[in-house]
């Protein structure tokens, strides 16, 4: 019997629901006796509606920015997560052959964004993206997410990295929209 990720997929996020938390990515790695699987949650936080003024939590220095409460994951729901998702796999079998390591943590400060509903729930924090085809000749692109809508996000790319900025070249100074479709990876960047 071959690893069925779905399955796994379907008891880890049944798991995680009970505990208010959310499933962000599952990696199955290696093969023999070193395999591995990864699970990465996150606690979603609502959106405030509010905004601060002068502030740098999910924005800008100057001027306005959006707040957006992130909850985090901690230690404890890991652990509490690991110890009900791994028994489950056990008496289920999701696993077959033989032993595996299960590593349970949170998505990190530079979280992957994979899912629309992730550029909808961090539309004010940086980004960094690559695309699939290029746009304005380039497919790197770094910038602060303005807005997800209708599968479009629109980034600002004047607050990139040095590095990026020159990479981006003329763009560097514009706002840019690209197709969610056209996004082939794309992080967060931590803002500290």
């Amino acid at each position: 019997m071959a690893f069925d990720v779905e399955r796994v997929r379907e008891i880890a996020d049944r798991v995680a629901a009970s505990s208010g938390l959310e499933v962000v990515e599952i990696e199955f790695l290696g093969g023999g006796k070193a395999r591995m699987l990864r699970v990465f949650l996150d606690k979603p936080a609502a959106h405030a509606d509010s905004t601060v003024e002068g502030s740098t939590a999910g924005g800008a220095a100057q001027g306005v920015a959006p707040v957006v409460a992130q909850a985090g994951v901690t230690h404890e729901d890991c652990a509490n997560f690991s110890r009900e998702f791994g028994t489950i796999l056990d008496v289920e079998d999701a696993v077959p052959g033989g032993s595996y390591t299960l590593e349970v943590s949170s998505p990190g400060l530079d979280r992957k964004l994979t899912k629309a509903a992730d550029f909808s729930r961090f539309a004010g924090s940086r980004v960094k993206l690559m695309t699939r085809q290029p746009v304005n000749n380039n497919r790197h692109f770094e910038g602060r997410l303005e807005s997800f809508h209708d599968g479009r996000l629109t980034l600002d790319l004047s607050v990139a990295s040095k590095k990026s900025r020159k990479r981006m070249g003329a763009a560097a100074d514009q706002k840019i929209e690209i197709e969610f479709a056209n996004v082939e990876k794309a992080n967060l960047v931590p803002e500290i």
